[in-house]
């Protein structure tokens, strides 16, 4: 399976995700354009959420960071989360358990 063989759907107004769903866990495959914001909200899923291209400000539980290609950033559970893609961003999310709503 190829990445870029997965249908895109517009979750929020400038990301566009491909995702795969296992018994467990969900990975998201996002496209996010320049400004688009992660409004803030929290779900019980455990979250991983890695840059791979471009920068994107994120905010977990009131701290502020710049994250770029390389960085890996873990949320809890429950945790308050909000985001901006500074640039044009990929970035690849795992969610466990199943993002029920993505499917």
């Amino acid at each position: 399976m190829e990445i870029n063989d997965i249908n895109s759907k517009e979750i929020i107004k400038g990301f566009n995700g491909r995702f795969v769903h296992m018994e467990t866990f969900t990975i998201a495959f996002w496209e996010v354009k320049k400004g688009s914001d992660l409004p803030e909200h929290s779900h019980f899923h455990e979250q991983t959420t890695q840059v791979t291209e471009g920068e994107f400000e994120m905010t977990v539980n009131g701290i502020t960071k710049i994250y770029k290609p390389g960085s890996i950033l873990k949320i809890p559970s429950l945790a308050k989360h909000s985001g901006k893609a500074l640039t044009d961003c990929k970035i690849t999310d795992v969610f466990c358990p199943v993002r029920e709503e993505y499917k």
